[in-house]
């Protein structure tokens, strides 16, 4: 056996137990591991067809972590390990993060930026594109209700990684973040006659039932989008997105200024 192959296979032993375990997350792709990096996420296996392709990438895409790229990717069958390949060529194992920080960083007040509140979602993917909005807008973080798990393989895989860059946990009602609780609904106040507050919990229902009638009792208020008569519905994304965009996006920060 060459050397090479015996160290695929010491690798594909080390990513097998590393997968078994139950506070490790795949990164699926190179942009989920780029932005797990990036956002200080524990990686503790890196795994490629092809390495050199993937420093490549690095190299090219985000400089500021090829160090880190280069130190942690290995070689290993993807086919093998996966049950699809992403088309990057590259998938990772991080630590999830500490719950109870997340938790902590939920209830802290006063906050800077909305929490975005997921009433009975369905769909994994659009979790995961809120996720992704959640932290390009600056909110402080995304919590679900009900039965779907945020941190799915497929959620973090539509997030592009940057579940680690802004906090996602799954709540009950009775353990909602503290603040004040706005209700998207089509009954609801014309969103653009509205100030939403930077300590705001902005919630959003299921993609097909809308509010959950619990949900909608703890409202504070109840906001509707602008939308023309025989339009059904938004995307759910979408919603988050034009209600993050109304409330007004990420405060600049004057050490990035410098």
């Amino acid at each position: 056996m060459s050397e090479q192959h015996e160290t695929s296979d010491g690798t594909e032993r080390q990513w097998r137990e590393a997968a078994a375990r139950e506070d490790l997350v795949l990164l699926d792709g190179f942009h989920a591991l780029k932005h797990a990096l990036r956002f200080g996420a524990d990686v503790r296996i890196v795994v490629a067809d092809d390495p050199d392709a993937v420093r490549g990438l690095a190299h090219e895409l985000a400089a500021d972590v090829e160090d880190e790229v280069a130190r942690l990717v290995l070689r290993a069958p993807l086919k093998e390990l996966l049950g699809r390949v992403h088309p990057t060529g590259v998938a990772a194992l991080a630590v999830r993060p500490d719950r109870d920080r997340g938790r902590a960083r939920l209830d802290a007040m006063p906050r800077t930026a909305p929490v975005v509140v997921l009433d009975n979602p369905r769909n994994l993917g659009n979790v995961g594109a809120v996720v992704r909005l959640a932290a390009g807008f600056g909110a402080t973080g995304v919590v679900t209700r009900g039965d779907l798990d945020p941190w799915h393989p497929n959620v973090v895989r539509a997030g592009a990684g940057l579940h680690y860059a802004t906090t996602v946990d799954r709540v009950d009602l009775d353990s909602l973040p503290p603040g004040p609780l706005y209700a998207l609904d089509p009954e609801g106040e014309d969103i653009r006659a509205l100030t939403l507050p930077d300590d705001a919990l902005l919630a959003f229902g299921s993609e097909r039932h809308g509010i959950s009638p619990e949900l909608r009792a703890r409202a504070d208020h109840l906001v509707s989008l602008p939308m023309r008569p025989q339009v059904s519905s938004y995307n759910l994304a979408t919603s988050v997105a034009m209600t993050l965009f109304h409330w007004g996006g990420p405060h600049p920060d004057p050490h990035d200024a410098q």
